[in-house]
């Protein structure tokens, strides 16, 4: 008898493509973008090749070139210049969003980020309390629901909350539906972990969370890395209040997340891989220590293997030329 060979499925690229079970594609992709009020010229990203903070020319330039490359799906991360502590004006994000739906209509698939990070002084994401060592969470969730619905009045495809406050997808779906925005998407960032891999957009983003009182760090409202049980309960109640796509950040320390969480809750999945991944394979690749294009496409097809249809990924624009 024929001895059997695992490896003749090996033997050659021919072979080997066709019987690969999992492919990443490019129409999977989602591009992350940075729009920051009052900037005069767009700004490199520590860490992150070829992303910036744009002024709003520049970024219509650069979706324009991401267009070119074959990515035309976004989520818009909008940095205003006022920050506040409880009221946070949707003016300039607005604008932004609207200007980019006007010059390129139908072009794009577009989803902004809701979370207060960016517009509190403190850098948390959501508002304290008068004490100053809490989140007050229905505060906060109503301030949320009033973003998201001006984003989506704006011309936002798809409203992402970032902030992991209790309830408050459901609350941004009835405000969605109460100002005619019934079509709008809901994608939560439903398993967002409290993690060590955010470091580049939080200085992107003018997020970083400054000590206030007992609130030294988002660990009493992001998920705790060894609970990923609180990650099912955050998701099935996001799924239940009306979201339409859920989400697991970070990516790759997740994986086994994802892969739980997809095969439970039969709903559209995202992965974001984050600035802190992506500037890990960058300082390998710089080190010649591995290649970029290979390592990269490894982790996405990682994250496609464990149940994600879609990678929000700063590499996003380059998935043609490397896959």
């Amino acid at each position: 008898m024929a001895k059997l060979s695992a490896r003749r499925t090996r033997l050659s690229s021919g072979i080997r493509e066709l019987t690969r079970e999992a492919r990443p594609a490019r129409e999977q992709f989602i591009q992350p973008l940075f729009s920051v009020q009052g900037l005069q010229s767009r700004e490199a990203v520590p860490g992150l090749n070829g992303v910036h903070r744009d002024t709003s020319d520049s970024l219509l330039r650069q979706i324009e070139a991401d267009l070119k490359a074959g990515i035309s799906k976004f989520i818009l991360f909008l940095v205003p210049t006022e920050k506040s502590t409880q009221t946070f004006a949707t003016d300039y994000a607005a604008t932004e969003i609207a200007a980019i739906r006007k010059h390129f209509g139908n072009e794009i698939w577009l989803a902004t980020d809701v979370c207060l990070c960016s517009a509190t002084t403190h850098g948390h994401c959501g508002v304290l309390n008068e004490a100053g060592d809490y989140i007050d969470n229905e505060f906060s969730v109503r301030a949320l629901a009033g973003i998201a619905s001006a984003y989506a009045s704006a011309g936002a495809d798809c409203v992402a909350p970032s902030d992991m406050m209790d309830g408050r997808v459901g609350s941004i779906r009835e405000q969605l539906s109460a100002t005619g925005n019934d079509r709008t998407l809901i994608m939560s960032y439903s398993a967002k972990f409290h993690s060590g891999f955010y470091g580049p957009f939080r200085l992107a983003a003018e997020s970083a969370p400054s000590e206030h009182g007992i609130l030294h760090d988002r660990a009493s409202y992001q998920i705790d890395p060894a609970r990923p049980s609180d990650a099912a309960i955050s998701s099935q109640r996001d799924s239940d209040e009306g979201a339409d796509i859920l989400m697991v950040k970070p990516g790759m320390p997740y994986l086994d997340v994802l892969a739980e969480l997809s095969r439970q809750i039969p709903k559209p999945w995202a992965v974001f891989q984050t600035s802190g991944e992506t500037a890990a394979l960058e300082l390998v690749a710089a080190n010649n220590l591995g290649d970029r294009a290979r390592m990269t496409v490894e982790t996405w097809t990682a994250f496609v293997r464990a149940g994600a249809q879609m990678i929000i990924s700063y590499d996003a624009r380059r998935a043609h030329e490397w896959l």
